[in-house]
Parts: C-alpha cells; sequence; structure tokens
C-alpha cells in the first residue's frame, strides 16, 4: 500500500530515520516499478556518505535495484553548503538577480547573494551572457535559455526557500563537486546502481550515475517528485523492477447457463487472476489452462 512503511522488523530511531516508505507503483512500459522513500537524520557537512548511508541500506537493497540520492545531501557533504550570512553579494549580482523571472517556489537567483554564488562558479561573463540570451525567451516565447547557457553547476543551485529544513534554510548549497565517483563508490558497496538527482516539482534530471543505470528511466519514474521536498525528511529512494509483467487476455468462455466471460487480468505480485468486468458481472477468475 501506498506510503506505508516496509521492514518493520529494522526499528527506526527515536526521529524515525531509517524508514522505508513505499510509494504508488509506477509503470514504465510493460514493466512495474516499486519505489521506497527512505527518511533520513539530517546530513552534515563532511560527513563520510559511503559509512553513514550503510544502515539505510546494507542488506536491503538488491542488485537490479537503483538507489537514488537527493543532490542536497551530497553536495552538503563535501561541504558545498554556504551560510546565507556568509555571501556578500557584489554590485552585478544585485543588478543581474533583479532581472531574474521566478520559476516555481523560493526565490532562486532573484536572491542576490545566490546569483554572486552562481557568478563566483562559472564566472561573470558567462553568467552575462546566459542572462543575455534568457532575455531574449521573452520576446521569443521560449524558456530555460538562461540555464542552459549558465550551466548544471549553476541550474542545481538552491538558495534558502520555505520548504527547506532548519538549518540549511539558511544556507545557499552549491552542486557536488564528485557526483559521478561516489556514486561508483556507494555501487560497489552496495551491489546496485546508484544514481545522484536534482528533483522537484517543476521536473527531474540525473546529475550522475553509476556504470550502466539507465538514466532515462530514473527520470521517468521521478517525475512526479516522490521523494517530495524538505520537510518531508526523504532525500534518499530506492527504485525496484518487480519480477512480473501484466498481461490482459480475453477468451469467450462458456458458464453452465450458457453465459460467456470476458477478460481476466493478471495483477502481478497477486499470484492469480483477477476479474475485470462485463456490464454488471464479473468476469471469469480462472486461469486460462
Amino acid at each position: 500500500m501506498a506510503d506505508s512503511p516496509i521492514y518493520p522488523d529494522v526499528p527506526p530511531d527515536d526521529h524515525g530515520n531509517g524508514t522505508w516508505i513505499e510509494k504508488p507503483v509506477k509503470e514504465i512500459g510493460n514493466k512495474r516499478y516499486l519505489r521506497y522513500v527512505i527518511r533520513t537524520h539530517l546530513i552534515q557537512p563532511g560527513e563520510n556518505l559511503t559509512r553513514t548511508l550503510l544502515p539505510y541500506f546494507q542488506n536491503k537493497v538488491r542488485a537490479e535495484d537503483i538507489i537514488v540520492l537527493g543532490e542536497k545531501v551530497v553536495a552538503i557533504s563535501e561541504g558545498r553548503a554556504i551560510p546565507l550570512s556568509h555571501v556578500k553579494a557584489g554590485w552585478s549580482a544585485r543588478f543581474l538577480s533583479r532581472y531574474v523571472r521566478q520559476l516555481g517556489y523560493g526565490l532562486g537567483l532573484r536572491r542576490p547573494e545566490t546569483m554572486e554564488m552562481a557568478i563566483r562558479e562559472v564566472g561573470l561573463p558567462r553568467i552575462v551572457l546566459a542572462a543575455g540570451i534568457g532575455a531574449c525567451d521573452r520576446i521569443f516565447g521560449r524558456s530555460g535559455d538562461f540555464y542552459r547557457i549558465a550551466g548544471r553547476r549553476v541550474a542545481s543551485i538552491d538558495g534558502p526557500g520555505p520548504t527547506t529544513i532548519p538549518p540549511y534554510d539558511q544556507y545557499i548549497v552549491l552542486a557536488p563537486r564528485s557526483g559521478k565517483k561516489l556514486a561508483n563508490q556507494l555501487s560497489k558497496v552496495f551491489g546496485a546502481g546508484v544514481a545522484i538527482v536534482d528533483v522537484n516539482d517543476i521536473g527531474a534530471e540525473v546529475l550522475a550515475g553509476s556504470n550502466f543505470v539507465d538514466k532515462n528511466l530514473v527520470v521517468d519514474l521521478l517525475r512526479d517528485n516522490p521523494m517530495g521536498q524538505g520537510a518531508q525528511r526523504t532525500p534518499m529512494a530506492v527504485l525496484r523492477p518487480t519480477a512480473f509483467r501484466r498481461s490482459e487476455r480475453s477468451w469467450p468462455r462458456t458458464y453452465g447457463d450458457g453465459s460467456l466471460g470476458g477478460f481476466a487480468v493478471t495483477v502481478p505480485g497477486e499470484g492469480n487472476d483477477l476479474p475485470s468486468w462485463v456490464g454488471d458481472e464479473p468476469a471469469t477468475t480462472q486461469r486460462k489452462s
């Protein structure tokens, strides 16, 4: 059932950390995927994720699983969370931030301090070029050119926002530096695929993945943002393919009273065929031999 905890034999701590919560099953093509989000402790700067994630995933993941980490926890562990009070915005940041359109929640680069960090990340010339091209979006009815030119390191910057858990609601979090390296390290430790993602209510993107992870599949499975934003404290997830495929079969089947049956539907994981309905009557529930 959706939004219910699993692994009841492994009790979470007093804060609920370690709880796996099942989200609605997602179907991609003819396969189904179970999706679990994991409630975690508040990741601290300098934390060794390879070691600190052991209680959450060890002996719980399978080879076919994909472990998903939000980019923010990775960046924080790398020391890439900058206190807002430590950033002094220059004139160029204050000027450029006035012309940024707000997308979704939070101020983003409309906050001068966040714009200042973007300038420090990729340089003022690139930000000015991105701003100039982005200004043309309004003329031609386009969107997103600013971030396409500025690059992923700018697009991944998270400024303070109303949904962010304290104390990080007073921090600017930059993009992770070593996402690919960490993904491969964790993949070896847990024996499963690993993806580091930027997911919100607007969209999803895989920033880094261990070898052989299908990034397009991960994006499709996270489009509805099952990990939530901030307050849910579920910045990690596990995506798990089921061993079953859905099939629908129909055939005429005559009952003793001369009536005909309709469709029988195999529901993955149920182990039997469940009835579909024909008019007001259920179709046969027996398997086709």
